[in-house]
């Protein structure tokens, strides 16, 4: 059913050092829409903005200018490296990471799953952006491989969640039709898979909390039990490279704040408006993609958290 109320760069100290903010959302967190869910939103926003969190990132080197200038431009902080040992040390600095297996090398199987079995070990809270899955038997078997060490939030176009759920095994019958890193299958469809992927991931939590956010023309967001539409976006997204790898580092700036639920919401509806601003003023791709991080930078806190959500 939907409700209608719903449509109205610094590391101060270490982690081991301050309180998790998320301890602060432990026993009030209300997945119900409304005044609360926005509040939340508006939340992240500003607490990303003061806090500056750090958020290290294992991603794809095409496109890796962009997720760190896109983690910079919400304010987060941004660090990104492809060696295990590394991001093992950054975890002791943030609260949140990120993994994206777009442009796989042939070192880059065994470090993912040395990273997530780190972070997973660790109850490190954490973003997986599984390009391209169920192209290529490597890319395969390394997600396979993920499965025994989940992360918190998984941030994908429909294919992609469609495939991941089957090659997890989550569901008889389901099965996308991947093409590369772009989607051949509508977010609707992807619906079902999506809420038995949060409630997979939500199970494997230490806190029981997961999430998951589909991209497309009206992105879709479930933690497996409440699923939300959210509509608008400007369609120029699809004409640069690094939309969706961006989205999942800004998300995990997000997930250092807050809630896996909240920070998928926050990170999807602040990229819908900042993309639909951008648009509104460019030229182009080239002068699309800094006129949309000026826009991460600079929209207010309001415009996110008043932005359309649907409750489906």
């Amino acid at each position: 059913m939907d409700d209608p109320s719903i449509h109205d760069h610094h590391i101060t100290r270490p982690a081991s050092q301050r309180a998790n903010p998320h301890d602060s959302y432990a026993g009030s967190y209300d997945p119900a829409p409304g005044g609360a869910l926005r509040a939340r939103i508006g939340q992240a926003v500003d607490d990303t903005r003061h806090d500056k969190p750090l958020a290290p990132s294992l991603t794809n080197y095409v496109t890796i200018n962009l997720v760190a200038n896109a983690q910079l431009a919400v304010g987060g902080s941004a660090a990104m490296s492809y060696i295990p040992e590394e991001l093992r040390t950054m975890m002791t600095l943030s609260h949140a990471g990120y993994v994206n297996m777009g442009t796989l090398q042939r070192h880059s199987p065994g470090d993912i799953a040395e990273v997530a079995k780190d972070f997973h070990d660790a109850s490190y809270r954490w973003v997986l952006d599984p390009v391209a899955a169920g192209i290529g038997e490597t890319r395969n078997t390394t997600l396979r491989s993920l499965r025994a060490t989940p992360p918190t939030v998984v941030r994908a176009n429909a294919s992609e969640v469609l495939a991941l759920c089957d090659l997890w095994e989550l569901g008889a019958g389901i099965t996308g039709t991947p093409d590369g890193v772009e989607s051949n299958d509508d977010v609707d469809s992807a619906a079902g898979a999506a809420t038995l992927l949060a409630r997979f991931l939500s199970q494997a939590s230490p806190d029981g909390r997961a999430a998951v956010a589909v991209s497309g023309e009206v992105d879709l967001v479930t933690d497996g039990t409440h699923t939300y539409r959210l509509a608008g976006g400007s369609p120029m997204m699809t004409r640069i490279t690094g939309a969706g790898c961006s989205l999942g580092g800004v998300l995990a700036c997000y997930l250092a704040v807050s809630d896996p639920l909240t920070a998928a919401l926050t990170a999807s509806l602040i990229y819908n408006r900042a993309s639909e601003r951008a648009e509104a003023i460019c030229y182009g791709p080239g002068t699309f993609q800094s006129a949309f991080l000026d826009a991460l930078w600079s929209i207010d806190t309001d415009a996110v958290a008043s932005s359309p959500i649907t409750l489906i």
